[in-house]
């Protein structure tokens, strides 16, 4: 799993690696270009939903527990893009988390750790 901060003390928003790579490209272009944007996703319990408001005076961290690089799926970070572009911000759905184009070892993990998926650090 790789980890999301949001702010200097901001507290871990746990996703896939494969999704976060996505994610980074996304946020580094719309922040590189001044354009401020909402993020949001749903936790994976049920218990509601989480939405941060990003801008470029915001500092960010991006932290994954591989050395590589993932492949990127550009159909999903066109649909990514697309979304932050719009009205409702960048929505993480947890549901479409199957398209992503990760090694089976990655998906099984991901599967696994279903339940931390996108869910902030406690």
């Amino acid at each position: 799993m790789a980890e999301f901060i949001y702010g200097a003390e901001g507290t871990p928003i746990h996703m896939p690696e494969h999704l976060l790579a996505h994610v980074k490209l996304v946020v580094a272009t719309k922040l590189r270009r001044n354009e401020s944007f909402m993020i949001s996703w749903r936790h994976p319990d049920g218990s509601g939903r989480s939405s941060v408001w990003l801008q470029p005076s915001i500092p960010l961290r991006f932290i994954f527990d591989s050395p590589e690089e993932p492949a990127i799926d550009h159909a999903l970070l066109v649909s990514l893009a697309a979304s932050a572009s719009s009205n409702g911000g960048l929505v993480l759905e947890l549901d479409d988390l199957h398209v992503l184009a990760a090694p089976a070892e990655d998906l099984a993990d991901a599967e696994h750790s279903h339940a931390e998926v996108a869910q902030p650090a406690a």
